[in-house]
């Protein structure tokens, strides 16, 4: 902890990369509202989509992947289910687990609103990255100097570990 604190802090790189992240999701959410559900739900769909093949998709596997309480995945699965956008059905081994699948006009949202992901991406992504490597620089040249202040003062004798 003591070498966290001595570390420098690049407030205004961390306030950056917060932008810019803050901003493309910010697009994302503006997206899925105009695609007519809200970005929690576009979320639980792109959760379905990336998993699908990995692994039984769950109510607490989705509660994971969004972190949020199970009770929040159910009650956002239930709206999607209303919406006829994603089916739910127990699990034949285990009756007490809840799998989520996606149906064909769930899939058509989330295609339309993926698309545009990666489209901004490829536009607004370079920024991100460009934000997020001179924060890591400027950490790792931060993390170099303390590991050099405290080897000079073990060498001298006069410090601590």
């Amino acid at each position: 902890m003591a070498s966290v604190r001595r570390s420098r802090v690049d407030y205004a790189r961390l306030a950056d990369l917060r932008y810019q992240l803050r901003r493309f999701l910010g697009r994302r959410e503006e997206a899925a509202r105009s695609a007519g559900v809200e970005p929690q739900q576009y979320a639980v769909l792109l959760q379905l989509k990336g998993l699908e093949g990995r692994r039984s998709v769950t109510i607490g596997a989705l509660a994971e992947r969004l972190q949020i309480r199970h009770h929040s995945a159910v009650e956002l699965v239930d709206r999607l289910v209303e919406r006829r956008l994603v089916d739910r059905r127990r699990n034949g081994h285990d009756g007490r687990a809840v799998e989520v699948a996606l149906r064909p006009a769930g899939e058509a949202v989330l295609r339309r609103l993926a698309l545009y992901s990666t489209a901004e991406l490829t536009r607004d992504g370079p920024e991100l990255v460009s934000v997020l490597r001179r924060l890591m620089r400027q950490q790792r040249r931060s993390a170099s100097v303390t590991k050099l202040q405290r080897r000079e003062l073990q060498r001298k004798g006069g410090g601590a570990r």
